[in-house]
């Protein structure tokens, strides 16, 4: 007997009024946030933990409301979905940083630079997460499809993430670079956070430009990852679309909170590199067990549990490893200074 592998309709608690209300409180914090970045400036602690504080009470506060409405079944699925997303953001921010040191982006423009990469990013995601609705529509291969695409996706992150070495971009091999400055004239120096200037009657590029599509570049990549791996949390396009959402905003502010721990979180792609082929086998299982239905699928609940204990996992990994090459860079300069005492006495 053929086995009916059509996709029924995507359930969603996304009702019109919903999603006018969503879209607009979303644009109200990008406003907010453009009203502050207009004026560049460096960014305090206080102030980076104080919005950071903020966009972290505001999911959770979205999540109880989820709970509160519509049932247990859907918050579970949005509070896992916005921690895969929030785990997969981070990593986006160490691009971020990689690119702000490579173009030598000036300490006071760097939150207007992050801004333009986020709305980048929900617009990308936007598209993408419509694409993905459209492609579950046409039948559950679709689950095969993006199980696929995080599999492959996980396989490259865990090879980079083994292969270690010091994480480095060369501005001159960007393609978006070299594309830009084919066409349009590149100043050597910033104008503030202006993208273009009129140098000698022409129009110019400057450096800010060059940056924003770069950091644009790179939030394609990352929406090809994050879009199929919430998908496979929740099959809901409205639950995805608001994980993305909450877990890009408050991007800005957290890149500033953790800007020098970023790099002391080791094995952090070998977490993300788990998560990712965890999710790819749980979307590869959906597929399956409407093929063959003794197979079994995995919960939402346990999926929630796994992500969050890879994610402690690789963190407590990671804080265990810096110590241990402290105490050995200690007790290696302790012996050099034990070395050069005795020294002169054995001359003498």
């Amino acid at each position: 007997m053929p086995v009916d592998t059509s996709a029924a309709p995507l359930a969603t608690i996304g009702t019109p009024w919903l999603w006018a209300a969503t879209v607009l409180v979303l644009l109200g914090l990008l406003a907010v946030d453009f009203v502050i970045t207009r004026r560049p400036h460096a960014v305090k602690m206080r102030e980076a933990v104080g919005w950071t504080v903020f966009y972290l009470a505001l999911p959770v506060a979205f999540g109880f409301f989820v709970w509160w409405r519509f049932g247990g079944t859907p918050a579970v699925e949005f509070f896992t979905g916005y921690v895969v997303e929030k785990s997969l953001s981070v990593d986006n921010l160490f691009v971020f940083m990689l690119l702000l040191a490579a173009f030598a982006v000036p300490g006071q423009l760097a939150q207007r630079v992050l801004l333009y990469g986020i709305v980048g990013a929900l617009v990308l995601r936007a598209i993408f997460i419509a694409a993905g609705a459209a492609v579950l529509q046409t039948g559950t291969w679709a689950f095969l499809l993006f199980g696929g695409v995080l599999l492959i996706t996980a396989a490259k992150v865990l090879r980079d993430a083994l292969r270690g070495g010091q994480h480095a971009i060369d501005i001159d091999k960007m393609r978006s670079v070299r594309l830009l400055r084919r066409f349009m004239p590149v100043t050597d120096e910033y104008h503030g956070s202006r993208l273009t200037v009129r140098r000698d009657g022409v129009r110019a590029l400057t450096p800010m430009a060059l940056v924003v599509a770069a950091v644009f570049m790179t939030d394609v990549v990352f929406a090809v990852d994050s879009v199929p791996a919430v998908y496979g949390v929740t099959e809901d396009p409205y639950l995805v679309f608001a994980t993305n959402a909450f877990a890009l905003l408050g991007l800005r502010a957290l890149y500033f909170v953790l800007h020098n721990a970023l790099s002391s979180l080791r094995y952090l792609n070998h977490g993300l590199a788990l998560i990712l082929a965890f999710i790819g086998v749980k979307l590869v299982l959906h597929w399956a067990h409407g093929v063959w239905p003794a197979l079994p699928e995995v919960p939402t609940l346990l999926s929630l549990a796994v992500i969050i204990g890879v994610l402690l996992t690789v963190t407590l990994a990671s804080l265990a490893a810096n110590r241990r090459d402290a105490r050995a860079l200690a007790a290696a300069a302790q012996d050099d200074v034990g070395s050069s005492t005795q020294a002169p006495a054995l001359r003498g």
